[in-house]
């Protein structure tokens, strides 16, 4: 009898297991803050260089936004606008897949196929896969595998932009016989970075070469040349901010754009890297306070991270494509051999050449396409920069924020002012043919 009541208590337990009802899954515009948050942490951890951060945004953000406007007839495909693009696999199980999570799956799949620290990564992903198949095993099940299609369609795109060509051609080749061509900069003397990422396939613009800016002023030490000029007034803002103290205004503005992911520190005998984010990774930030803001839902929230992701990474294409070209000097090279041998610039010089200057082409690329989502007034409080001991900047819209990061080269000491007018209008440029081009949007 005991037996037999044992058995009916275990076939219950089972059915009602069986029967256990399925919930809805929920998944915000906040959940994907967190996936870009993490995999901002990651590349910070790994140090990746400016122009293949933006990579490392752009492929990801492009696989949930596509993923979006399967389901969301407010958004249209960037299929056939985006080089070599193609349509991605339409789902087959339309009844159980929540497009939101198969969105973010797909997200954070390639996001860690894009970094070197993949098992930080993992563990986030994992710790969502737990909480949803716990809630809704059939949703989630039917979501992730059509992430996953998805997220391995955009791998194989991504994997044919020459990038993996780029990592074996010759390093950058230093001319020390031409006094006007870039060298490498103390305290680490690094090889010039990313000398071919020219070569990389755009995303919207037509070529690297697109908009090609004006050639910068002709290197001269004659008192009347132009070059000369922005070279002393280089030297005499920094020498003016000397004399303001490091709680100036300058300096202020100067370390919140600085965002230079090499910056190294030598004690002794001992060198090592302080971590900071990207010019890109700061844009990425300001793109998820806009949209708390706005309180932008989901597909919107993907929408914005996609757009300005494009537009930066293009950015970096244009500008490499230029700096590698002109091949410029830095003021800081130029001073300490003609003029002041003592001379340091506020920042730590970054390991490429001068002009155009990056920082101001992704942000006036940025900045352009922020404005078309979120209007040319649109105020925030910028704290992206916090974790780095660095206090809140307000401002008054995205283009007075670019503007402030362009001039910042300039309190840093580390841009000629021609690499920061030019630069950010080349930006501005991109990103208006950016907002024309990609008709992502219906009504």
């Amino acid at each position: 009898m005991k037996l037999r009541l044992s058995l009916i208590a275990l076939v219950f337990l089972a059915l009602s297991a069986c029967q256990k009802k399925e919930e809805p899954i929920v998944v915000t515009s906040e959940d994907f803050h967190k996936s870009v948050d993490k995999v901002v942490e990651v590349m910070i951890h790994d140090i990746f260089s400016p122009p293949v951060a933006s990579r490392i945004f752009a492929y990801p953000n492009i696989a949930a936004y596509e993923i979006i406007a399967k389901k969301d007839d407010k958004y249209k495909s960037l299929s056939g606008q985006l080089t070599e693009l193609g349509d991605i696999p339409a789902p087959k199980d339309t009844e159980n897949i929540n497009f939101e999570m198969a969105a973010l799956v797909a997200h954070i799949d390639l996001s860690r196929r894009l970094i070197f620290s993949e098992e930080r990564v993992s563990n986030f992903r994992d710790s969502l896969y737990t909480l949803w198949s716990a809630k809704n095993e059939t949703m989630f099940n039917a979501s992730k595998d059509y992430g996953m299609e998805v997220a391995d369609y955009i791998a194989s795109w991504m994997g044919k932009d020459n990038y993996k060509e780029t990592r074996t051609m010759p390093k950058f080749s230093v001319n020390s016989d031409d006094p006007s061509r870039w060298q490498p900069t103390p305290p680490a003397y690094m090889n010039g970075l990313e000398p071919h990422w020219a070569k990389i396939r755009p995303f919207a613009i037509d070529s690297a070469a697109q908009f090609k800016p004006i050639p910068p002023p002709a290197f001269s030490m004659e008192k009347d040349s132009d070059f000369y000029k922005e070279l002393m007034e280089v030297y005499e803002v920094r020498n003016e901010m000397t004399a303001k103290g490091d709680a100036s205004e300058e300096v202020a503005i100067a370390k919140f754009w600085d965002c230079n992911p090499y910056v190294s520190v030598t004690r002794g005998h001992l060198m090592f890297a302080t971590k900071k984010i990207t010019p890109g990774a700061h844009w990425i930030g300001i793109t998820k306070i806009a949209c708390r803001k706005a309180d932008t839902d989901f597909a919107r929230t993907v929408f914005a991270y996609t757009k300005t992701s494009i537009a930066v990474a293009d950015g970096f294409i244009s500008c490499w494509d230029e700096k590698y070209r002109s091949n410029l000097i830095r003021p800081e090279t130029v001073i300490n051999e003609y003029i002041d041998d003592s001379w340091t610039p506020v920042l730590q010089t970054p390991p490429f050449p001068e002009y155009t200057s990056g920082h101001s082409v992704v942000s006036g690329a940025a900045s352009t396409v922020l404005t078309s989502i979120f209007g040319d007034g649109f105020s925030f409080d910028d704290d992206t920069e916090t974790p780095y001991g660095l206090p809140v900047r307000s401002f008054t819209s995205f283009n007075q924020a670019a503007d402030e990061a362009a001039i910042s080269r300039m309190y840093g000491g580390i841009h000629y002012r021609a690499a920061i007018e030019v630069g950010i209008k080349q930006g501005r440029d991109l990103g208006k043919f950016i907002v024309d081009k990609l008709d992502m949007t219906k009504g």
